[in-house]
């Protein structure tokens, strides 16, 4: 199919105002960095997603899917085919009996959080600061401060490799640590039904500015970052082995391993993703001779 005919298709599906070509990928990732997206499709509903992803099978167009980008590398160079984005067009929070909610893969978990505090509901206030959505929390079953999604999920609803929208029980989701099912699948989160429980929004509340006080005080929240840059190795913290190597404050151009936390890289200005990847390898190396320990990057890395 012709670029111009596959493009005509993705605007029938979704609208002139649901396609961008040509779009900024700096602009939809928290590390403020990434070259041109082909196509960035931005769909509305579940029917949406499908029919983007089954045109670009169909036509042997390759295709992603970006929340809010906040643990993604992209390159300098852009990326070709269609860059999926689930993020506010795809965002609703709906409250159900029992203490339930069902969220849409592009809300984002601080949203979430604040909502169930509205509503009385706790147990989701761990990822009030963790800057993703909920697909991206399903995926890679993100967590913190002692919770993770898997401990109030209790099931994902998916499209699969085939076009296929398939209910996911928690009890099939394969979750780990900053892994699923879906993520050694390839499957798009399309929503999630999260199990909380009542309390006061006061209390939760409470606890929520609480863990808000914490983050600002350890991480670097004032600079573009992807967050934690590495997986916790077993037995080992990823920021005590970077620090213990003295690399806090190691730049690469415009890319410096935080000198507040040093499980953090962060964008100082006019980063570069060749910046990123040359400064995880070169932490990667001196923490293997310092400690022995080999440290796996948590940032996906696109190319």
């Amino acid at each position: 199919m012709r670029t111009d005919d596959f493009a005509h298709k993705l605007q029938m599906l979704l609208g002139a105002e649901g396609l961008r070509a040509d779009e900024p990928l700096s602009a939809h990732t928290t590390f403020r960095i990434g070259g041109p997206a082909q196509w960035l499709a931005m769909p509305r509903t579940e029917d949406e997603v499908a029919a983007v992803a089954g045109a670009c099978r169909a036509a042997g167009v390759a295709w992603r899917v970006l929340g809010a980008g906040s643990n993604v590398l992209a390159p300098d160079e852009g990326l070709p085919g269609v860059t999926i984005k689930l993020a506010g067009n795809f965002a609703a929070i709906e409250k159900l009996p029992g203490g339930l909610l069902r969220v849409q893969a592009g809300a984002t978990d601080a949203d979430v959080a604040a909502f169930a505090r509205d509503a009385g509901l706790a147990g989701f206030e761990f990822a009030c600061g963790i800057p993703g959505t909920i697909g991206g929390a399903a995926y890679m079953n993100a967590g913190a401060y002692g919770g993770q999604f898997s401990d109030v999920c209790t099931g994902v609803r998916c499209l699969t490799g085939d076009g296929e929208v398939r209910e996911v029980p928690a009890a099939e989701a394969a979750w780990g640590y900053r892994e699923s099912r879906m993520m050694s699948e390839g499957w798009v989160v399309l929503s999630a039904t999260l199990q909380l429980e009542a309390d006061s929004p006061a209390a939760i509340g409470a606890r929520m500015d609480d863990l808000t006080r914490r983050r600002e005080e350890k991480q670097p929240l004032d600079l573009p970052s992807c967050g934690s840059a590495f997986k916790r190795p077993e037995g080992h913290f990823a920021g005590k082995l970077i620090q213990d190597a003295g690399l806090q404050g190691l730049s690469v151009g415009g890319a410096q391993v935080s000198e507040k936390h040093a499980g953090f890289i962060v964008n100082t200005g006019g980063a570069t993703a060749a910046d990123v990847f040359a400064l995880i390898a070169e932490v990667q190396a001196r923490v293997l001779a310092d400690s022995g320990v080999s440290l796996e990057p948590e940032v996906r890395l696109w190319s």
